[in-house]
């Protein structure tokens, strides 16, 4: 059968996978019922970097995803085409070079997402080119949640779980789409005849990342990865049933949680499916409920996505609508201690050492970071850890990362700003030995288990015999901790009045308004 010139594009972006993947699905469905070519798309934009920090371990994730993409691709008759270039001016090229008549792809609430796609549609628009976005990141679509509140975002979580109690529960597709006919695989176009690598997986060297800043491959990227890591945890029922996140250990040497952030993150893992599995495993079972369930924690995800596509500058503090205005400090001493793990403090040092090398850290011990840098200690705006975390993490997600800043820095969503992480009071708690901060922070290693947390006050004898003297091989404490949590209480409590001040005066301002337009229309 001679193959037709029509193609059908599915660009992938997140969802990294072929599983419970709509957008794909269609794609698929088109193509053979056109009887067109598949192109499954990934465009790498040389511009990302200038707008956005990306750690190498963040790099070499995607990279891996993209392999194992490509790979699952060629096991249904495909094969994943990476497109070098800003999206806009890519397809401006290949929408009309590739005779194409469908794209398809998953919807996505970031800000810069949803300007790239308006491009996008509008181009395909002019050009008389159908467009199909799907939801499938989240569980439940975003603006439907929003139109049951009347359009507002849902500021408490209880909030949120009453409004999806209204919706039905997710269906997930959760089989792999079918194998692609050999007609909608496409001919080698003269692009790759010129150059059979054109369209190939990039390296780390084509990114330019500096290998040298990689840690151990702790996380392998990829939707084969994802799903046996989910068949590993669902197969042991007990734990998935007596999990409650406060009661994990956020400095233990292996992970106490799932570590599926990352593969939820890319979309190498479909939320669905992982919340639908897990009420598989614990229908029946006498478990743990939300918010700290398992189940608890992926609806914390879609709190935060529902809130923040509905809120307009979401990750900054200025025009914030449910943001608090801080009157931060700036102090580039303290931050680039705190960011490269030279704090004095040894607890809060192991974390960031941990997430500059591993890309990831357990979510108590990024509280405990966050509440330092911000109310707890440095008076420093959580914009500035939300750029640390975004360039670190293996799961920096916009909605996610933005959420919890605010949250732990008690500017939005969490109020008790009075309760404080202790940088040395907190570990202890779940690693009295400090085993975690021996492996993460190696100059302390020997240092007495009664002075680990708090090595400063050891004697220059027992610093000496440890092989670290405080102020020479291990830094000085940059704050005191017993005196500013103090004073930034204090401090947090003054921004909690102005700010009210602030809203009690608007709120006046609006009923004074409505009382004039009310008398002017009785007139």
């Amino acid at each position: 059968m001679e193959p037709r010139q029509a193609t059908v594009i599915h660009w992938f972006r997140k969802g990294l996978r072929l599983h419970d993947n709509p957008a794909l699905l269609e794609a698929i469905q088109v193509a053979v019922s056109q009887q067109a070519f598949l192109r499954p798309l990934f465009i790498l934009d040389p511009n990302i970097p200038k707008w956005m920090k990306i750690g190498p371990n963040r790099w070499r994730f995607l990279i891996q995803s993209l392999k194992n993409l490509n790979n699952s691709l060629k096991a249904v008759n495909s094969k994943l085409y990476v497109v070098r270039g800003k999206p806009e001016k890519v397809f401006r090229r290949i929408l009309l070079e590739w005779s194409v008549t469908l794209i398809t792809f998953e919807s996505d609430i970031e800000p810069f997402a949803k300007e790239r796609d308006t491009k996008i549609e509008k181009l395909a628009k002019e050009l008389n080119i159908k467009v199909i976005q799907r939801i499938s990141h989240t569980i439940y679509n975003p603006d439907l949640i929003l139109t049951k509140n009347f359009g507002n975002p849902p500021l408490t979580y209880q909030k949120f779980i009453s409004l999806i109690e209204q919706f039905k529960k997710p269906i997930n597709l959760a089989k792999h789409p079918p194998n692609v006919p050999d007609y909608c695989k496409p001919f080698a176009d003269l692009l790759e005849k010129n150059n059979s690598n054109c369209y190939e997986i990039p390296t780390l060297q084509e990114l330019g990342v500096n290998e040298e800043g990689l840690g151990e491959n702790l996380y392998s990227g990829g939707e084969t990865e994802a799903l046996a890591r989910m068949e590993k945890y669902l197969e042991n029922a007990q734990w998935i049933c007596k999990f409650e996140k406060p009661n994990t250990s956020p400095n233990s040497l292996e992970p106490s949680t799932t570590v599926l952030s990352p593969y939820l993150k890319f979309g190498c893992l479909s939320s669905r499916l992982f919340y639908n599995r897990l009420n598989d495993v614990i229908r029946g079972a006498y478990c743990t409920k939300p918010p700290v369930s398992l189940i608890g924690q992926l609806l914390w995800r879609e709190f935060y996505y529902t809130v923040a596509a509905a809120t307009p500058n979401f990750d900054k503090m200025v025009g914030n609508s449910i943001c608090y205005q801080i009157d931060w400090d700036t102090n580039e001493r303290h931050l680039q201690a705190w960011k490269t793990g030279k704090t004095g403090y040894p607890f809060i040092d192991a974390i960031m050492r941990q997430l500059r090398t591993e890309g990831w850290i357990h979510h108590l011990a990024r509280h405990a970071v966050a509440c330092f840098l911000t109310r707890g200690d440095l008076w420093i705006s959580w914009e500035e850890g939300l750029k640390v975390f975004e360039e670190f993490l293996l799961d920096a997600d916009w909605a996610l990362n933005a959420g919890n800043w605010l949250w732990m820095s008690a500017s939005a969503f969490f109020h008790q700003f009075y309760r404080v992480y202790s940088p040395t009071a907190f570990g202890k708690k779940t690693d009295k030995k400090g085993d975690y901060i021996r492996k993460y922070v190696p100059e302390l290693r020997k240092f007495p288990e009664a002075y680990i947390y708090e090595p400063w006050l050891a004697s220059k004898n027992v610093q000496k015999e440890a092989g670290c003297v405080v102020g020479v091989d291990y830094p000085e404490r940059i704050v005191i901790h017993e005196t500013v949590y103090k004073i930034n209480i204090g401090r947090m409590s003054a921004a909690y009045k102005r700010n009210k001040k602030v809203n009690d005066n608007g709120k006046s301002a609006k009923s004074s308004n409505c009382s004039s337009n009310l008398k002017r229309k009785r007139k």
